[in-house]
């Protein structure tokens, strides 16, 4: 590879992060941002990877180098979590995170001296809080939506308690969870280096990662700190306090990640400030419900993390909370900061469909953004008939207008045959 220039290295690892159902648009800023996180080498070698995971022996293939050098090579990008490992039938397999939630994070989880965090801070601040392109595609490209909000448990009456599903409750995603990474907030710690600290002066400490993203990064580089589930149940509450909203990965099973975010530093907050009243995440199903006890002492209205409440005159002159129900995430912060209890949760009329599990969120997001090629024909996973199936049976359950847009982005006979068969099936 001695004949690739810098330059083409940085664009050709450009080109490869756009293989991913989300993309990041090409930007100068994007460019300076690679150049900080990977060196030239790193860019040239990982631009060849493929983008769904693979095993040292794969990358050696494709590199053409001993499995001993790819998987050194692959270690040291795992220390700097430019990769994250799993093991899969007793295999390691490696995969290139995307970039949210993703590399563009984990390289401000922790305080580093390997890269200057600052500098980066500031290309991140131009690349997603200036320049407009990342945001809008990362957050309303697709229909299928990356994150979604959990609701607040402790302020659910015992009735909507009752009701509430497991993959609703953000401690149920704590205890089924194998492993707990704890690391620094991310977008706080972006914004303490462009000198606009968070204004709610809200903790660092409260940034979760799950299962085995956590795993390779306590173990790797030590990105996060693994804690039981007692701590991640303390950072729950801790933020609770803080009036910080509990974000995401928008599955059903084992997601990867929960963010405490709050309305000043959070992108996709922001966006949802920004861009009101297209909602950046799923909302949680439920919605406030203000009574005839709210007093319009506007408290409500102050800690909304994405301004869905303000204060209005009702028919008898008196000042009382109104809810945007278009705007607001269900995330339950104003009930807990109302001295009255005149708020509470109630079940939204129409509820909020969530992917079962991170292959279907990319299925169903690579469909809406035509790009569905890309996870068919980069994943090695993808190769053996059993794991087609699984892809296949996310396409055929699927409304009629999707399936055609399956359709016609795979291009497959075979497919083709099994959507106008489905009946039969």
């Amino acid at each position: 590879m001695g004949h690739i220039t810098s330059k083409d290295a940085y664009k050709n690892l450009e080109e490869r992060i756009n293989w991913f159902t989300q993309g990041a648009p090409p930007s100068e800023s994007l460019y300076n941002i690679l150049q900080v996180l990977y060196t030239e080498s790193e860019a040239k070698w990982v631009a060849l990877l493929p983008v769904r995971p693979f095993t040292a022996k794969k990358a050696a293939k494709i590199w053409n180098v001993s499995e001993g050098k790819a998987e050194a090579f692959l270690e040291q990008l795992c220390q700097k979590a430019l990769l994250v490992d799993s093991f899969y039938n007793g295999v390691r397999q490696f995969v290139m995170p995307p970039p949210m939630a993703g590399f563009i994070e984990f390289a401000l989880m922790r305080t580093r001296g390997d890269i200057d965090q600052k500098y980066l801070s500031e290309l991140y601040y131009q690349y997603m809080n200036v320049e407009e392109d990342f945001v809008k595609d990362l957050f309303f490209a697709t229909e299928t939506r990356l994150g979604r909000v959990y609701v607040q448990e402790p302020v659910l009456t015992s009735e909507n308690t009752i009701h509430i599903l497991d993959y609703e409750r953000a401690s149920h995603i704590i205890e089924e969870a194998t492993h707990i990474g704890l690391g620094l907030c991310y977008c706080r710690h972006k914004m303490s280096h462009k000198d606009q600290p968070c204004e709610i002066n809200a903790p660092w400490d409260v940034c979760l990662t799950l299962g085995d993203v956590a795993r390779s990064l306590a173990e790797h580089g030590q990105h996060v700190r693994l804690i039981d589930k007692q701590e991640a149940m303390d950072v729950l509450e801790r933020s609770y306090a803080a009036n910080l909203v509990q974000m995401g990965e928008n599955v059903r099973e084992s997601p990867a990640f929960i963010c405490n975010c709050c309305g000043c530093c959070c992108e996709a907050l922001q966006a949802a400030r920004k861009f009101s009243p297209m909602q950046p995440v799923a909302t949680t199903n439920y919605i406030p419900k203000i009574s005839q006890e709210c007093i319009g002492c506007g408290k409500c209205e102050k800690v909304c993390p994405v301004l869905a409440i303000s204060m209005s005159k009702n028919t008898e002159g008196k000042k009382v909370a109104l809810v945007d129900h278009e705007v607001c995430l269900g995330c339950g912060v104003c009930v807990r900061n109302c001295p009255k209890k005149a708020i509470e949760l109630v079940r939204r009329e129409v509820q909020i469909i969530t992917p079962v599990n991170s292959t279907h969120r990319f299925v169903l997001q690579a469909i809406e953004k035509g790009t569905l090629q890309n996870l068919i024909f980069d994943n090695q996973a993808f190769a053996n008939h059993r794991a087609m199936a699984a892809v296949l049976g996310v396409i055929l359950k699927l409304p009629p207008l999707k399936q055609m847009l399956a359709s016609k982005q795979f291009k497959s006979i075979y497919l083709d045959k099994l959507l106008s068969t489905k009946s039969d099936l």
